[in-house]
């Protein structure tokens, strides 16, 4: 149960990422911009759940300059994640209950 639980808010935390970066680019295009008080609130809001995520791994990653390939490793590892750690977890503890 608690492991569908953190399947599901890991879920979430992609499609927050993914939202991100679509908006970065229609912002960065400027097919929409942020003078629109909706567009720049749901921006921010967007910036605030993410940074976190990006925060350490920025750090760690060499600057690119414009290029931003964070949210792209926190993708990954959100995937690695989702379909190699959460799995053994859950057959070890379902082998530990026989």
């Amino acid at each position: 149960m608690l492991l569908q639980i953190v399947q599901v808010v890991l879920n979430i935390v992609w499609w927050i990422i993914v939202i991100q970066a679509v908006l970065s680019w229609l912002i960065a295009f400027n097919v929409i911009n942020t003078h629109s008080d909706f567009v720049r609130s749901v921006w921010t809001a967007l910036q605030r759940m993410t940074e976190p995520l990006y925060r350490p791994i920025r750090r760690i990653l060499p600057d690119f300059g414009a290029l931003d390939i964070s949210p792209l490793v926190v993708l990954l590892i959100l995937y690695i994640l989702q379909t190699i750690v959460i799995p053994r977890i859950a057959f070890m503890i379902a082998g530990a209950a026989l």
